[in-house]
């Protein structure tokens, strides 16, 4: 039992670190351009890249935040923890992703990486709030009113796909995260500032 738990709490531990190369500003810096946290939104994620590092660089930063979460719990599965430590593994990438030890804890809003801990976790529910931001986005053309709606459901739908009582409420914290972290787009929603996506 020792054995086991110490072994989680290693894959935890590894999760976080790996959640915390921040992918956006390692590419930046390689790509000769400035801290995505000095330039546009502050955010150290694709859709600020996109602002001034092209759409090439910001997909790359995209495709490594999914992987980002995918691979710990890809790994957590591998060595068979149960759903409560997926759930954790998946949680402390998108932890590591915020608040990245490696760069001054001040990382990025972590969908993506929230996004590719759920795929591995479960693919339907990373499916489903998939689908959500899609709909969302194709109706409104605001990425973060996207992102907001379907971090928001990602709850209720673990309700239906998780069986684990604990995962669901690691879920909902991660959920309840994502969203605080757009509180600077939720006020600038509510007063009608926020840009749409051509």
């Amino acid at each position: 039992m020792l054995e086991t738990l110490d072994l989680s709490l290693m894959v935890v531990v590894g999760a976080y670190l790996i959640g915390s190369l921040s992918s956006a500003i390692i590419l930046c810096k390689l790509a000769g351009l400035p801290d995505p946290r000095s330039r546009g939104s502050g955010n150290p994620g694709a859709t600020n890249v996109l602002r001034f590092g092209g759409k090439k660089l910001a997909v790359t930063v995209l495709i490594i935040d999914v992987i980002k979460g995918v691979l710990p719990v890809v790994i957590a599965r591998w060595l068979e923890l149960d759903t409560t430590w997926l759930a954790a593994t998946a949680f402390a990438a998108f932890l590591g992703h915020l608040y990245p030890v490696f760069f001054s804890f001040k990382g990025g809003k972590g969908v993506a990486t929230a996004l590719g801990g759920f795929l591995a976790l479960s693919p339907l529910l990373a499916g489903c709030i998939l689908l959500s931001w899609v709909v969302i986005f194709a109706i409104s053309r605001i990425s973060s009113l996207s992102a907001i709606t379907a971090a928001s459901l990602g709850p209720a739908y673990s309700l239906w796909l998780i069986d684990s009582v604990n995962a669901r409420w690691i879920i909902l914290v991660m959920a309840i995260m994502l969203v605080a972290r757009h509180h600077s787009n939720i006020k600038r929603l509510i007063s009608g500032e926020e840009t749409k996506s051509k």
